[in-house]
């Protein structure tokens, strides 16, 4: 195989065509919430994998390798802990109007819209009260595009946390091997994801072509003394336009987690409720073996993706780091190292 290693033209999760992002947050006196859906082309197929001790979660067993459901019409990312899980009502009626679903009868509109969704705790900045609902979910669908990814203090990122600063939505994409594997994080980890002693975000090394600016700012900041959250979650997605199974879709989530856990320190903590979603297009194909070769060649292609969901988790993490803007007293990234605003 000719390997080549490189973002895609938008550098986000729509690099894999087919797929559309849209968000839908809302922001008020001292709190903050929203929303973030991905829309799937036909035929996608899902998986998942949780690795956190606090997950909140809608539809995940559906995703598991022996059950029955193969696709999925959306995935559904949103603030405002268990409560949250409520957007993807919005996302499964906006889906079902336009008979996208899981067919359970004779005719058109007789489906059920697989859904699976995933939430973070932002309650302390959402008041305890201006949580996302079904509105929110099919807010987000509307806003929907397979264009540039709006990221930082945006749809489920808004009111995101990592460690001591302000955390938000972040993507990235890799072409490998003529395949395109792209990103969606929303950063709110318990961790921290920054070297305070020299600004340098722990994922920074990952980069490629030069996708986070000129130098980092090698000095130290002070921290705000701002009490921890002790329950946080970072969730996502990890897409690829080839054509695999729900089991080889899930090694993808699987190998995603390396690229969290590359960017937060520490990650899957039992006050995380860390959740990667992965899905596959199936537009292009592994190369398959042919009975003859001594290397098992799909699974070595399979390999190759993998990797590169690592990686590009951990970009996306970094981009979602620096695209966030304060909130209230929690500083971000920005704030203490303005060198690198962007």
């Amino acid at each position: 195989m000719t390997a080549t290693s490189a973002s895609g033209p938008l550098n986000a999760i729509t690099d894999v065509e087919g797929l559309r992002v849209g968000h839908h947050q809302r922001v008020g006196d001292g709190w903050a919430t929203g929303t973030t859906v991905i829309l799937t082309p036909p035929r996608t197929v899902g998986a998942v994998d949780a690795r956190g001790g606090a997950p909140g979660t809608r539809e995940t067993d559906t995703l598991l390798p022996e059950n029955l459901v193969q696709y999925v019409n959306a995935v559904c990312l949103s603030g405002g802990s268990a409560y949250g899980l409520a957007a993807a009502d919005g996302v499964m009626q906006w889906l079902a109007e336009r008979n996208e679903g899981l067919p359970v009868g004779a005719r058109p509109h007789e489906v059920v819209p697989i859904v699976p969704s995933a939430v973070l705790f932002d309650l302390p900045v959402n008041a305890w009260g201006n949580r996302p609902d079904s509105r929110f979910g099919r807010a987000a669908c509307e806003a929907a595009s397979d264009g540039p990814v709006e990221q930082g203090s945006v749809g489920a990122g808004t009111g995101a946390r990592v460690g001591s600063l302000k955390g938000g939505v972040g993507t990235a994409s890799t072409v490998v091997d003529g395949f395109t594997v792209g990103a969606l994080a929303v950063v709110n980890a318990v961790g921290e994801a920054v070297d305070d002693l020299t600004g340098v975000p722990f994922a920074a090394g990952f980069g490629v072509n030069g996708e986070f600016g000129g130098p980092w700012p090698n000095r130290a900041a002070t921290l705000p003394d701002i009490p921890r959250r002790l329950l946080n979650t970072t969730i996502g997605v990890i897409a690829v336009d080839a054509k695999l199974a729900k089991a080889e879709t899930r090694r993808l989530a699987v190998a995603a987690h390396d690229g969290l856990a590359r960017a937060v320190h520490p990650a899957h903590s039992m006050f995380n409720g860390d959740t990667i979603f992965a899905l596959a297009t199936g537009t292009k194909t592994l190369v398959e073996d042919d009975g003859y070769a001594k290397e098992p060649l799909r699974a070595l292609g399979l390999d190759r993706l993998c990797t590169a969901a690592a990686d590009t988790f951990s970009r996306a993490m970094v981009h979602g780091l620096l695209a966030a803007r304060t909130n209230g007293q929690l500083p971000a990234y920005r704030d203490l190292w303005p060198e690198k605003a962007r």
